[in-house]
């Protein structure tokens, strides 16, 4: 009854109430990002979803767009803003996601939507990560985040989605908001963003 009716009507009603109380931080941080940035406060792109149905997922923008004399984006490291670094460091880009929450697209809690490439490179265990909507946040963000191994972290993905209940969600978001206020694994050592998925090798 949880994962069929319930789940999606507390996800509905928690966005609901959080974009009302976060709507001042919202504009806040959109206004800062477009100075920051020098444009576009928002970062769009392809994910999938449940059952790897593609959607648009929304963030705010860490990250500007500028180039070296070759052309090519600068390193990562190089184009987080200030303002970026302490909106990832607070989690507050995945405010935006509110919206793909009300939308349907995902879930307060779940497996993290990851890149349509991947896709391809899941054992076909790992393919089950995409039986339930992705989430804000999941199991593996509060057992290490990006911190630990692309294997960590997708066997527990699979095991959140074989333990999915109304009491290990509710476990889930109360160590996330204590893992935001700690700033725990935001990244990996030495690096402005994780490192990509290339197969199970």
């Amino acid at each position: 009854m949880y994962i069929i009716f319930f789940k999606r009507f507390l996800d509905f009603s928690v966005a609901i109430l959080a974009c009302f109380f976060l709507f001042p931080v919202f504009l806040l941080l959109t206004f800062l990002l477009i100075l920051a940035n020098e444009g576009n406060p928002f970062f769009l792109q392809l994910r999938p979803g449940k059952e790897g149905k593609l959607f648009r997922i929304i963030k705010f923008k860490t990250m500007n767009d500028k180039r070296g004399g070759n052309g090519e984006l600068l390193p990562d490291a190089q184009r987080l803003t200030v303002i970026g670094s302490l909106v990832r460091k607070t989690s507050l880009d995945e405010i935006p996601q509110l919206i793909n929450v009300l939308k349907g697209d995902m879930s307060l809690v779940g497996p993290r939507p990851l890149l349509p490439e991947y896709l391809e490179l899941y054992t076909s265990r790992q393919h089950k990560r995409h039986l339930v909507r992705p989430g804000i946040t999941g199991w593996a963000q509060v057992n290490g985040r990006n911190a630990i191994s692309w294997t960590k972290k997708l066997d527990l993905d699979v095991w959140y989605v074989e333990n999915l209940s109304f009491f290990l969600d509710i476990k889930i978001l109360w160590r996330t908001l204590l893992k935001v206020i700690k700033s725990e694994g935001v990244n990996t050592a030495n690096m402005a963003t994780t490192e990509p998925f290339n197969g199970n090798n």
